[in-house]
């Protein structure tokens, strides 16, 4: 790559720069221009060290950003870049730079499974991959509010109602349960376990308290769930027709967009949110405290959530009561909402009130 061409992808590198790492805020301190200073100097030293097709591997990737399932590695030394007294691994930095500004420590992410790094990850590897597209923030529990009341305040004190409350419902599926998951699961999150010759879930996707389509049988590690995603492979809502879709149904579609990224892992199923907008969790294994049944999360975009956790799914399976739940109780099934919370912090109580929804049912057998 000539001189100019390797200053043209640096360009277009630097135009991709997440707006909060531009420059100082309005009335920003010393110190925050100091450590702006510090990682552009940073920056610099990773663009210098990266050979011309690495340039143009990252560069390809923040434009694509997360429409694209096929971004590759962009591999560095696994050594920490060193600017004065402040020390950053590339990984880090690139993330920080490009998709998270205030992000501080690797212990905060998660790599993807996309990435090819994920299937051989070692202590002593001699590099690390830097595409910011290959990580996600760790979802951290969040602290719930205080029990929604379903009466809106006012004299008239008016119900909130789900628009199909009165409606024909479809039964939702229930798997009878069995006690087959293996002990030894390891505690790693970086070993993608699953054959391609036997599934290892099933996908519903639910309007309301109606099924739309077929269930999606997934056999890959991996599967992308989505209405708008331009280069991606797998589920497709999109493509999933009804009659007399509700004008909230429709909406809730429209801000589906990249969806989420499923993923079979050693430690458990992990859910990404690779939308603009959050989507909503709950599972058997996702419990909150004292709650007597499962709690809901919330997953912002850009972060992943362990879904499900194989260990303490086995002993909640003969611990959790069926009564305890919205509808058949599956001890090894997941919920995802799109865009709507569910549950005693929200207007609506059940995910069946929910206008667009996923129901995750694991291969247990």
């Amino acid at each position: 790559m000539f001189r100019s061409r390797r200053s043209v992808v640096v360009r277009r590198l630097w135009r991709s720069r997440c707006p909060s790492a531009t420059g100082p805020k309005p009335g920003g301190e010393n110190a925050d221009q100091e450590a702006l200073s510090v990682l552009k100097l940073a920056t610099h030293s990773l663009f210098k060290r990266l050979r011309d097709e690495q340039l143009e591997l990252l560069a390809r990737a923040l434009e694509a950003r997360d429409t694209d399932d096929r971004t590759d590695c962009v591999r560095f030394p696994r050594s920490e870049l060193r600017i004065g007294k402040q020390r950053y691994w590339p990984q880090l930095l690139t993330c920080k730079l490009f998709r998270w500004p205030e992000l501080k420590h690797l212990y905060q992410l998660k790599r993807l499974c996309v990435c090819d790094c994920c299937w051989r990850a070692s202590e002593d590897s001699a590099t690390v991959c830097c595409n910011p597209y290959h990580f996600s923030r760790l979802s951290e529990p969040e602290t719930p509010p205080p029990p929604y009341s379903k009466l809106l305040p006012g004299n008239h004190r008016k119900s909130i109602e789900d628009p199909t409350e009165h409606d024909a419902t479809h039964q939702l599926r229930r798997n009878e349960p069995t006690n087959h998951q293996n002990p030894d699961w390891p505690d790693s999150s970086s070993l993608p376990v699953a054959t391609r010759d036997e599934h290892w879930c099933s996908v519903a996707y639910w309007e309301y308290r109606r099924r739309v389509g077929r269930m999606y049988v997934v056999r890959e590690t991996s599967v992308s769930v989505f209405c708008d995603l331009p280069r991606g492979t797998g589920f497709c809502l999109g493509h999933l027709h009804a009659d007399g879709r509700h004008e909230l149904v429709r909406r809730t579609r429209g801000k589906i967009g990249g969806g989420i990224l499923l993923s079979k892992e050693g430690d458990g199923v992990w859910a990404y949110n690779r939308s603009e907008h959050p989507v909503f969790a709950s599972s058997p294994t996702l419990l909150r405290g004292r709650a007597r049944g499962p709690s809901v999360h919330k997953v912002l975009p850009g972060y992943s959530l362990k879904v499900f956790d194989y260990q303490p799914g086995r002993a909640l399976q003969r611990s959790l009561s069926p009564e305890l739940s919205d509808g058949p109780f599956d001890p090894h099934s997941v919920r995802i909402s799109f865009a709507k919370g569910w549950g005693p912090s929200y207007s609506r109580q059940f995910i069946t009130s929910c206008p667009c929804w996923l129901e995750i049912l694991l291969n247990h057998s």
